[in-house]
């Protein structure tokens, strides 16, 4: 074979790798934010129809709740079919033995010829083994196919395992005068349909929404999905309340048995017991009692109350990243805004502008298009109606 030849097969095959993956990438996105600690990974097995040409005899994706893993059930669903064919995914196959065998062993067990995948886990239970053992298998492995794409696919899942917490957006609707409300008013429309649909699209790909409590208070909201028939994608809900002020009638309360809503308050001393301070040891004790109550209230209705400092925001991601979230949606409240933000703990923006004012009494925004913090750069632009949406993101 000439060397034109050569490199003219090579150039088809990573043509029809690309092609593949992006349709496994594809797959992926149809169950992110609802596959738990797991990522949502993607899969297709390919194999030479009767007429030669590729045919794709099996797709699947990571199972809602995080199980079945994609790899697992793609060779499933292709049964003798897998033999010798190409499997694409967007995630390094798993090689350790968790809650399921690995996906590496089901992948030599299937006797599949080639595996290509975009991106190499970074969970050092897998990072490269699972590489490596599809190799002394005897089965070809290609990797980095598509592998920016896949970066951005997996990012939140990425980030918890790099980083140690999850991915954070940070989502703001600003009135033409730079308000995110009024004061005394409660939730107070700002964006138009178009816009506040691409919020609720936005939480169903979410693992977590939060907001602070004086939000929480003031515009009492459910924060959850609310497009038909995705209910069920909703979030985990976030308050942070240091005193447990949250009322046990509230509509986050009230619904806390349907959807999880996990209430972040209080301080610790080193020894771990929970306080709050004051000179006053009588006044100290009336108030942990009361506090003590509200937290019983809370708990009765179905809320799960967390004793970590709310003000320690790094510490909250950390806790929330150590129970499986790697996605975060921080949506309500300037002061919680402008806490992540000073914090440094913000991954991307997603700035919603509208053309209605708020006037006197308005609520000014930590940011507005013309006032971005240092660290972040325009990466898409979109109108919504007669809204618009900034996305920014932080230089990694």
């Amino acid at each position: 074979m000439s060397v034109a030849a050569f490199d003219s097969s090579a150039v088809r095959i990573a043509e029809r790798d690309a092609h593949w993956m992006a349709a496994a990438l594809r797959r992926a996105a149809r169950n992110t934010g609802r596959t738990a600690s797991n990522p949502s990974v993607g899969c297709l097995v390919v194999a030479p129809g009767a007429d030669g040409r590729d045919e794709v005899v099996a797709r699947a994706v990571t199972a809602v709740g995080g199980r079945p893993h994609a790899e697992t059930e793609a060779l499933k669903i292709a049964g003798d079919r897998a033999r010798g064919a190409t499997v694409y995914v967007t995630l390094e196959p798993c090689s350790h033995h968790g809650k399921t065998p690995p996906c590496v062993n089901a992948l030599i067990a299937a006797g599949v010829s080639r595996v290509v995948v975009s991106v190499t886990d970074p969970d050092p239970r897998v990072s490269g083994r699972g590489f490596a053992l599809l190799r002394q298998a005897g089965i070809e492995v290609v990797t980095g196919v598509l592998e920016e794409e896949g970066e951005r696919a997996l990012d939140a899942y990425l980030r918890r395992q790099r980083k140690g917490r999850p991915l954070v957006t940070l989502k703001l609707a600003v009135s033409a005068d730079g308000m995110v409300g009024r004061q005394g008013e409660g939730q107070v429309a700002i964006t138009g349909p178009e816009a506040r649909a691409r919020v609720q699209n936005w939480r169903a790909r979410s693992d977590a929404i939060l907001v602070g409590v004086g939000t929480a208070i003031a515009d009492d909201p459910l924060l959850t999905c609310r497009i038909p028939g995705m209910e069920a994608r909703s979030p985990h809900r976030i308050v942070l309340d240091r005193r447990l002020e949250l009322p046990v009638a509230s509509r986050l309360v009230a619904t806390a048995r349907d959807v999880p809503l996990l209430v972040v308050g209080g301080e610790r001393r080193p020894d771990g017991e929970t306080v709050e301070r004051s000179a006053d040891a009588v006044a100290a004790l009336a108030r942990e009692a009361s506090r003590s109550m509200r937290r019983a209230a809370l708990e009765a209705a179905g809320a799960e109350v967390i004793e970590v400092d709310p003000g320690a925001l790094e510490t909250v991601l950390e806790m929330l990243a150590g129970r499986g979230i790697a996605s975060l949606f921080v949506e309500g409240g300037a002061r919680v805004a402008a806490d992540f933000l000073a914090a440094g703990l913000v991954d991307r923006i997603a700035l919603f502008t509208a053309p209605r004012f708020i006037g006197e009494g308005g609520i000014a925004s930590p940011v507005t298009r013309d006032h971005i913090p240092d660290g972040f750069a325009l990466r898409q632009t979109r109108t919504l109606g007669e809204d618009r949406l900034d996305i920014y993101e932080r230089a990694s």
